[in-house]
C-alpha cells in the first residue's frame, strides 16, 4: 500500500469537530491541536509519520509563516505534503512579538492539516458562507432541566448554574453539543 492509499483510509475517517467556542464571534471552531488530536492515532494505525514545520518568509514589509503538514510511509518513505500560510500581524492587542508569531504558525498550521487530510472548513467563521448558514437558522428553545444535564455533562453543578452562571459559562455549556443535542430533543419531541 503506497502514501496516497494509507492516507486515504485516514481521510475516510477522520472527525475533527468543531469543540472549541469563541465567545467574542459567537462561532464554534476546531484547533490545530483539535485536528491533531484527531488524527495522530489514525495516522499510525495505518503506518504513516505526521509531521508538521515552519518557514517564516518576509514579502515586502509583512512577515508570514508557511506552515507544511506532511505524512511520511514508515515503510517506503513516501511522502506527501500541503503548505499554507498566514501573515503575522503588526501588532495584536496584550500580545508580544513570539505570540504573534505562534498565532499565525498555529493558523498556518491549521489550514495545512485541512489542505492534507481534505477537512472541508466552508462552514467557518472566516468564511462568507458561515454567515449565510449562521443567519438563516433559527436557534431552538432548551429547558433548565436539559440545561443543567449539559451543565452537569461539563462540570457545573446545580447550584453555580442559577446563582453564579454568567452568559459565557451557558453559551460555554451549550455550545460543542448543542446541535446534537437540539436534534436529538426534537427527535424526541416529536414521538411525544
Amino acid at each position: 500500500m503506497n502514501v496516497y492509499k494509507r492516507l486515504a483510509n485516514v481521510q475516510g475517517v477522520l472527525k475533527a469537530p468543531k469543540n472549541q467556542f469563541n465567545s467574542f464571534g459567537k462561532y464554534n471552531y476546531r484547533s490545530c491541536e483539535d485536528i491533531l488530536e484527531a488524527a495522530k492515532p489514525l495516522c499510525i494505525e495505518q503506518g504513516l509519520l505526521l509531521s508538521l514545520s515552519d518557514t517564516p518568509i518576509n514579502v515586502g514589509n509583512s512577515n508570514y509563516i508557511e506552515a507544511t503538514a506532511r505524512v511520511i510511509d514508515i515503510e517506503s518513505g513516501e511522502k506527501h505534503e500541503v503548505t499554507a500560510s498566514a501573515r503575522e500581524s503588526v501588532t495584536k492587542k496584550g500580545m508580544d512579538d513570539s505570540q504573534i508569531t505562534g498565532t499565525a504558525s498555529s493558523y498556518a498550521r491549521k489550514y495545512a492539516l485541512n489542505g492534507l487530510f481534505c477537512i472541508d472548513d466552508t462552514k467557518d467563521s472566516d468564511t462568507d458562507e458561515h454567515v449565510k448558514q449562521t443567519e438563516s437558522k433559527p436557534e431552538r428553545k432548551i429547558t433548565t432541566k436539559q440545561l443543567i444535564d449539559l451543565a452537569a455533562s461539563k462540570g457545573f453543578d446545580e447550584e453555580y448554574l442559577k446563582k453564579k452562571a454568567s452568559v459565557s459559562d451557558v453559551k460555554y455549556i451549550k455550545a460543542d453539543v448543542k446541535i446534537q443535542y437540539y436534534d436529538q430533543l426534537s427527535t424526541l419531541q416529536d414521538k411525544e
